[in-house]
């Protein structure tokens, strides 16, 4: 690897860790947020999902202008965002106050990911390019996991406001680190940004929320839900058929019919649909419901992280030589079986024995599906384009998140207690097993990664 490899990929790893931890670090915070600042499972709900409503909507945007502005602009952009939002978190006064920063934060974090792969799919090739992505994700994706043991530490010892303001180092690192790498930007002179469009997902998805997070409070008949649900699904759909006329779309239906790419991300769906789904509720429910403190409750889940740590980046360079299907299948159902060994947790609550193995299972399916899954979705696509095809996949995974976590009094049936965290661990492993199925029928081993080029492949 060169000196500029590894600068870029030092870059692509810093500037996603900071998405990935924020939008786990949460979940451990929750509990301590709603002490200081009140407003129960609602106000918990929405501390999430204002974040990943932006985070989701913007991120299409983001890909877009990364492909015709170039990758270090858009970086830096969203990196002093993402800065100046993680400070006002941490000194919101009141929920209003939070929600709002946390929706500027997604905002910023959009511009993160899909600029960060893109800098190494332009940077890496072949087998590089793989093994590239594999490291990438088992750095990045390790912030999911260890977001939890980080918040948790600083809720115990300090404040949890302290856990949002640990993103300013890595960001100030990575901003002085940007204008080293000899990468330079192309700007395309007739590119234009689909803002409507923008704003089309934003609000529908934004409105569809508050219907779903409102729901078991207000009712399916009430005007309530009913009017921002049906307003919601109808912007969203006006965005998607928006995107078959406008001249630049943000989201190119063509990139579709790849089928790589169209298998992947439906996989996508309800694999991290899943993953956000049990880091919420795991996060919570060992506070609330089994007493743990937050560092513990963190700590819960570092097995996890030490094996996807451990594999992700042998797993890409395998899945890069055998492709991508056997580890998309295996590694989700692997999962759900981790899963449902949270049945085991009882009023008598014992970690080693109800929750470790679980946790093991759960990090080794997520090392096996990673890596091969992202290298699946951006090898399908031309490199020119990845910024883009990257932008849809992270969207997708936060959609499928954002969705998870709204419908969460639906799924634990009210109240986070012993019943509704065996109700929602039944949930995650049917989502899980569903990502396997999808993934086994629906991918296929292709050439090596960054070989696909979509014009081939969309005749399939």
């Amino acid at each position: 690897m060169t000196r500029e490899q590894r600068l870029v990929l030092t870059i692509a790893v810093l500037a996603s860790f900071v998405v990935f931890l924020d939008g786990t670090v949460v979940n451990v915070a929750l509990p301590a947020i709603g002490r200081e600042l009140g407003g129960g499972l609602t106000t918990q709900q929405w501390v999430v999902d204002a974040y990943l409503i932006t985070l989701s909507a913007l991120i299409l945007v983001a890909g877009s202008v990364s492909d015709a502005y170039g990758r270090k602009l858009v970086l830096r952009i969203g990196l002093i965002g993402f800065g100046i939002a993680s400070i006002a978190i941490a000194a919101a006064p009141n929920p209003e106050v939070l929600i709002i920063a946390r929706a500027v934060q997604g905002a910023a974090g959009a511009f993160l990911v899909p600029s960060s792969l893109a800098l190494i799919t332009s940077t890496f090739s072949g087998a590089a390019q793989g093994r590239a992505i594999g490291i990438w994700t088992a750095l990045t994706t390790s912030a999911m996991i260890a977001g939890p043991l980080v918040g948790g530490m600083f809720v115990d010892l300090l404040s949890w406001r302290f856990a949002f303001l640990i993103n300013v180092v890595p960001i100030a690192i990575t901003l002085w680190l940007l204008p080293r790498i000899e990468h330079r930007d192309i700007r395309r002179p007739d590119a234009s940004i689909d803002w409507l469009g923008a704003a089309m997902c934003t609000f529908g998805l934004g409105a569809a929320v508050y219907a779903l997070i409102e729901q078991p409070n207000q009712g399916w008949a009430a005007p309530a839900t009913l009017i921002p649900l049906l307003a919601g699904i109808a912007l969203f759909a006006g965005f998607v058929l928006r995107q078959r006329t406008v001249t630049n779309p943000i989201l190119p239906l063509g990139l579709f019919r790849v089928r790589n790419f169209s298998a992947g991300n439906a996989a996508t769906l309800f694999i991290y649909g899943a993953l956000a789904l049990n880091g919420f509720v795991v996060g919570v429910y060992l506070q609330q419901g089994a007493g743990l403190a937050a560092t513990a409750a963190g700590l819960a889940s570092l097995p996890t992280t030490i094996l996807l740590i451990l594999l992700s980046s042998r797993v890409g360079t395998l899945a890069g030589k055998w492709g991508p299907r056997l580890f998309m299948t295996i590694g989700p159902l692997t999962m759900a079986v981790g899963a449902l060994l949270l049945l085991m947790v009882s009023e008598d609550f014992s970690y080693w024995q109800q929750v470790l193995p679980s946790m093991i299972l759960m990090g080794l399916g997520l090392a096996i599906t990673v890596s091969p899954l992202t290298s699946a979705v951006l090898g399908a696509i031309d490199p020119e384009r990845s910024g883009i095809a990257s932008a849809v996949n992270n969207a997708v995974s936060r959609v499928a998140g954002l969705l998870t976590i709204a419908m969460l009094a639906t799924i634990v049936g009210g109240a986070l207690d012993l019943d509704g965290f065996h109700r929602a661990a039944i949930v995650t492993a049917i989502f899980m097993a569903t990502g396997g199925i999808v993934s086994f029928l629906g991918i296929r081993n292709r050439t090596p990664v960054g070989a696909a080029t979509v014009a081939p492949a969309a005749s399939e």
